[in-house]
């Protein structure tokens, strides 16, 4: 199971109101590309998303299921990815002060990458999921709807400017 961990300058409510937008999802989720509907009952238990990863002319469409939906504590989303099967990622998240550690657990559910090694997966999946964690400090940060208008109105700099570019 690869495990990615992150400091967030923002509360834990901050990282749910992204997850709890179904529209923002192709903005954080390294892959996916566009949406195409978000279940009204979004984020409930058992709602789905329904977008489409890849690039064009290549796009497959795709869906998310939520799994469990506590916030500000946990979301488990189990994402559809027609060939490459379905994967279950955890997102865990704990308050430290007035910032917050956000936690990434993805697992292969099914699929060719549960033929993988795990030594494998986990490389690639930790790779991608840096960038993941990254999008989603940008807006759980003030960078999305519903946030307080950015780290920087509130006379800090963004954790995820201070990240090297090159990973």
């Amino acid at each position: 199971m690869a495990r990615n961990v992150r400091l967030m300058r923002c509360a834990p409510e901050d990282v749910f109101r992204v997850l709890a937008n179904g529209w923002l999802y192709p903005l954080w989720v390294v892959g996916a590309s566009r949406m195409r509907d978000v279940a009204e009952e979004w984020p409930a238990e058992g709602a789905t998303l329904h977008h489409s990863f890849g690039s064009w002319p290549a796009l497959v469409n795709d869906t998310t299921i939520m799994r469990v939906w506590d916030p500000p504590r946990r979301a488990v989303l189990e994402p559809h990815g027609g060939p490459i099967g379905i994967a279950r990622v955890a997102v865990d998240v704990k308050a430290r002060g007035d910032m917050c550690v956000v936690r990434l657990q993805e697992e292969s559910v099914t699929g060719p990458t549960t033929l993988l090694p795990d030594v494998v997966f986990d490389a690639i999946t930790r790779w991608r999921n840096a960038e993941t964690l990254h999008r989603l400090a940008y807006l759980a940060e003030g960078g999305a709807p519903g946030t307080s208008g950015g780290s920087a109105a509130r006379g800090h700099e963004s954790t995820a400017e201070r990240e090297p570019i090159n990973r």
